[in-house]
């Protein structure tokens, strides 16, 4: 099976991977994983002060930072799994990345917020589930 972990480095992607530990139908050597996380866009004003330099290494630091933990975690598991990051808006980007890389399923934590908030705020997991044609496994 042809598996994309989404991830952002919170809690909630350290629930995500203990709920995959404790089931071996989805934690096994024989399925294929990706790991995969967006960073945010910076605002313009912000990357013209910098420069292009200095941008492109803070967005590969901080994805580097949520990719590291998680690729030796399934190290320690004996599954050795491709990584990818993005720049640019969550739901869109993992959507796109599980349709496109013909995933057989995509796992990610949610965090839980009831309607409301999902109202004001929106939420990764609601538009990932809007958009995605995969088969989601969210886990809170």
């Amino acid at each position: 099976m042809k598996i994309l972990l989404a991830v952002d480095g919170s809690v909630y992607t350290k629930k995500m991977l203990a709920y995959l530990a404790t089931h071996d139908e989805l934690f096994s050597q024989n399925n294929d994983y990706t790991v995969f996380t967006v960073q945010p866009v910076l605002p313009p004003r912000a990357r013209a002060v910098v420069g292009k330099k200095i941008v492109d290494s803070y967005y590969a630091e901080e994805a580097e930072k949520v990719l590291a933990p998680v690729s030796k975690f399934l190290l320690r598991h004996g599954i050795d799994a491709k990584s990818s990051w993005k720049v640019g808006h969550a739901g869109e980007s993992i959507s796109k990345l599980a349709d496109g890389g013909k995933f057989d399923l995509l796992v990610m934590g949610s965090h839980g917020h009831g309607t409301l908030v999902n109202l004001v705020m929106g939420s990764v997991a609601t538009q990932v589930l809007a958009h995605c044609k995969v088969p989601v496994l969210l886990v809170r």
